[in-house]
């Protein structure tokens, strides 16, 4: 193998960029994987596809050398002309569209939550795997500046063993703002536990491997919304330790985004991992003089025992960097040279097990036992 090398669909990549197609520029495409694929050397984003003229005009605007179609079965129908195809369309195609980009021959990415159900994803999953194409999901969070920050204390060894993990996505936005990310319909996965909750959990279940039990509250409180707004999800993982999940717009005054509590110390931190806020307001990894996901020092979390951070107790942790691009640049690489790429499908299909279990148990008012898979 000369001039190529092999990526892991089996056939043959080129050395240069691999091209991209990506269905969907609303807030996920446009904000978060439009520019972090133009970021990414080894990427070029080729192909975008929006039945919105503006946005086909804000597209090209953003991305000078990219072109647009009206609709997914037009970025369907260039297969041969890409190398990897992005859904950052609506939950209710997530299925549909990998399903059909993955029969026709290209790895896909695929925003979360992947599918509505663990036995979506699974199929899926298995789809990829006879086709010997990548399927990964856009798990971003992983790569949030404070859950970088927790997970090393965790693998040094600075909490001791974790007892509680404590996680909080709130906002307070009293007054919903309609679409189908808060559609009632069953149909449109809309509401946090599908949203937010697919973060939270996730993280969980990467510091802490798979869940047994799952008691969960979910409510809807805001005058005129369809789904939930105010969720808690109570998890036990089989190694004992026990993550408590908040996914909330109606939280007036914001609680840590993490309280971590081992057998040694604990941990928490306030505010949010800085990227998101800087991608929307246009600014870009790589751009000369922007230290992409870097906090200030006074947001920094704060390591101790037996006194309150509110009152200067523990001592301020270094937070280290957030790193989004993280995530397209082990997928450039995956494709390439193979192996497994920075988030599995069936990882994704380990997240839709629990939040099944929550919405069950929400919705029935009990605890959701769930069987851990080898």
């Amino acid at each position: 193998m000369s001039s190529e090398t092999s990526d892991s669909t089996g056939t043959p990549a080129p050395h240069g960029p691999l091209r991209v197609g990506l269905i969907g520029y609303g807030l996920a495409g446009s904000v978060f994987h439009a520019p972090l694929i133009a970021a990414t050397d080894g990427l070029r984003l080729d192909l975008v596809s929006t039945s919105d003229p503006e946005r086909q005009t804000q597209a090209r605007a953003e991305h000078p050398q990219v072109r647009t179609v009206d609709t997914p079965q037009a970025v369907l129908d260039r297969a041969a002309d890409l190398d990897l195809i992005v859904l950052a369309s609506p939950n209710k195609t997530h299925v549909p569209l990998a399903t059909a980009a993955l029969e026709a021959g290209l790895p896909v990415v695929v925003d979360k939550p992947l599918a509505a159900t663990a036995a979506e994803a699974e199929r899926l999953a298995a789809l990829a795997d006879d086709r010997g194409l990548l399927l990964s999901v856009f798990q971003n969070r992983r790569w949030d500046n404070d859950f970088r920050t927790v997970r090393k204390l965790i693998e040094d060894g600075a909490l001791g063993d974790v007892q509680r993990f404590e996680s909080r996505f709130e906002r307070w936005r009293p007054q919903p703002k309609g679409g189908w990310r808060e559609s009632g319909d069953p149909a449109e996965l809309g509401g946090l536990l599908y949203d937010l909750g697919s973060h939270l959990v996730d993280q969980a279940l990467t510091l802490f491997g798979p869940v047994v039990s799952v008691y969960a509250e979910s409510d809807i409180r805001r005058p005129g919304a369809e789904a939930d707004d105010d969720t808690f999800l109570a998890l036990t993982h089989a190694n004992g330790v026990r993550s408590h999940l908040w996914v909330s717009a109606t939280t007036a005054m914001l609680g840590p985004r993490f309280r971590v509590l081992g057998s040694r110390a604990g941990y928490v931190k306030h505010g949010l991992d800085p990227q998101e806020a800087a991608l929307r307001e246009g600014l870009r990894p790589g751009t000369e003089g922007v230290e992409w996901g870097v906090e200030p020092e006074s947001c920094r979390g704060r390591l101790g025992a037996g006194s309150s951070p509110q009152t200067g107790g523990g001592e301020p942790v270094p937070t280290l960097p957030g790193d989004y691009p993280a995530y397209y640049a082990a997928l450039e690489r995956s494709l390439r040279e193979g192996g497994q790429p920075p988030v599995t499908a069936r990882e994704a299909a380990a997240a839709l097990r629990v939040l099944e279990a929550a919405k069950r148990s929400a919705a029935e008012g009990r605890t959701v036992q769930i069987e851990v898979r080898a």
